[in-house]
């Protein structure tokens, strides 16, 4: 590259600061999918730690503390545990809502061919658990957790295929993240259908009538984020309170944001041609009309974007790195006691995670495809579908999420225990097994010249 190639790279990148020393190596980590793995596994650890540490009464009273406001005849007291799961994790469902979307329009879901194989493996890697569940808790106080053995943990599965490396090919990779995004439907769906108590059809009117104003909202053309963000905690409290639990509501919100951008890649273009003649003439020397066309310009860029994959994309690092881990040191923390490794709900969620979730991805696998509606990706056998099965059996933040809904004191206490094991154990079995049965590509190819 010469020095004036050099020279006008260089001039086409943004100012450099003295803070990026810092941020630029943040920015790269915060970039490696498998890093949020990391801190989230370090926010657990922390969380167990503190809470069986001379602090642990201490820890764990602080997220029971309330906290809230009153505006008016509205008063909204909830412990920072609560604002957390209702609130904080509605973003985490937002985004969620997000990414199953673009996998259902335009992802690996939006093929019917493509999408029979993950959606009957994450068929199968729900009832399979669930059955298991049931079938030890029947008729005990912990028959109410039956969906907490069903979800998949997408950031420690991240992880764990990171640590494998290159003996993890592309459709292998694409198969598991997309049984894990149709498993996260039928967590979606859990919550909504079977962790919903009573009903105010009162609210839920309000919510709707929400909806409907946020769709009214983008028909007409409003693009202003704020707008949009207000009717969005709308549909939020009317949604906490009718009853449904308030995450529904980022999910919904997430399914309605376009897909679609405001301005076409032809129509960008223009305007950005325009204003490169307008600033090469003579009228850059008119700074009201010079700003007005940056300013043009500067929305016509940021809108060229489509909604969806600039709060996905945004949104992302604020999940994984700040949302979830608070998550985990919120609710991972457990005072634990031998007893809790025996006790029949903790053992019936290690055997919905670690036996159920590959044993029903594998039988619905191998179904699918034997009565031809499916077909295993290229690369892939079946041993790689049992690892993968193990893989999924991680089932560590949504299981967590589930098991706070659906059971309270010692019975909660004892299923974070069980999602703890039966996470760890499925971690183990299925790195080693994956590790064992997929070769080394980059060996493989190198050993091919």
């Amino acid at each position: 590259m010469s020095t004036e190639d050099r020279s006008n790279k260089k001039d086409t990148s943004l100012p450099k600061e003295p803070i990026d020393i810092i941020l630029n190596p943040l920015t790269r980590f915060l970039h490696v999918e498998s890093a949020s793995g990391i801190v989230l596994f370090l926010a657990t650890a922390i969380a167990l730690i503190l809470a069986n540490s001379p602090a642990g009464d201490t820890f764990i009273s602080f997220w029971e503390t309330k906290i809230g406001f009153v505006f008016g005849s509205l008063e909204m007291k909830l412990s920072i545990q609560h604002w957390i799961n209702d609130l904080l994790m509605a973003i985490f469902f937002f985004v969620i809502g997000l990414e199953v979307k673009r996998e259902l329009v335009i992802g690996e879901l939006s093929d019917l061919k493509r999408a029979s194989l993950p959606i009957a493996a994450a068929l199968g890697g729900m009832i399979a658990p669930a059955a298991i569940y049931l079938t030890l808790q029947s008729g005990s106080p912990g028959e109410s957790g039956w969906g907490i053995p069903m979800a998949t943990d997408i950031a420690f599965v991240v992880g764990c295929m990171a640590i494998l490396g290159s003996r993890i090919p592309n459709s292998f990779r694409v198969l598991i993240l997309s049984i894990a995004i149709a498993d996260d439907i039928g967590a979606i769906l859990v919550i909504a259908i079977g962790y919903t108590a009573q009903l105010d059809l009162y609210a839920l009117l309000w919510g709707m009538f929400g909806i409907i104003a946020f769709v009214g909202l983008m028909k007409i053309g409003v693009r202003n984020t704020f707008v949009f963000v207000v009717v969005a905690l709308f549909v939020w409290y009317q949604i906490y309170s009718s009853g449904i639990h308030a995450t529904i509501a980022g999910v919904i919100i997430g399914f309605l944001t376009p897909l679609e951008s405001w301005v076409s890649e032809n129509r960008l273009n223009k305007i950005v041609q325009n204003t490169m003649k307008f600033l090469q003439g003579e009228g850059w020397q008119s700074s009201g009309e010079r700003y007005q066309m940056l300013r043009q310009m500067e929305r016509a860029t940021r809108k060229s974007i489509s909604p969806l994959q600039r709060f996905e994309t945004d949104l992302h690092p604020w999940v994984s790195f700040l949302i979830m881990p608070i998550f985990a040191l919120a609710n991972a923390g457990v005072i634990i006691q031998t007893a809790y490794f025996t006790d029949p709900i903790a053992m019936a969620i290690i055997a919905g995670l670690f036996i159920g979730k590959p044993f029903g991805i594998f039988l619905f696998s191998f179904l699918s495809v034997k009565i031809g509606i499916a077909k295993l990706p290229q690369g892939i056998g079946w041993g790689g579908i049992v690892g993968g099965g193990f893989l999924a059996g991680i089932g560590f933040t949504m299981a967590l999420f589930i098991a706070g809904l659906a059971l309270e004191g010692t019975l909660l206490d004892a299923a974070k225990v069980g999602i703890l094991v039966g996470s760890i154990l499925s971690a183990i079995v299925g790195v080693v097994l994956l590790r064992i049965i997929l070769p080394d590509r980059l060996i493989t190819k190198n050993s091919g010249h």
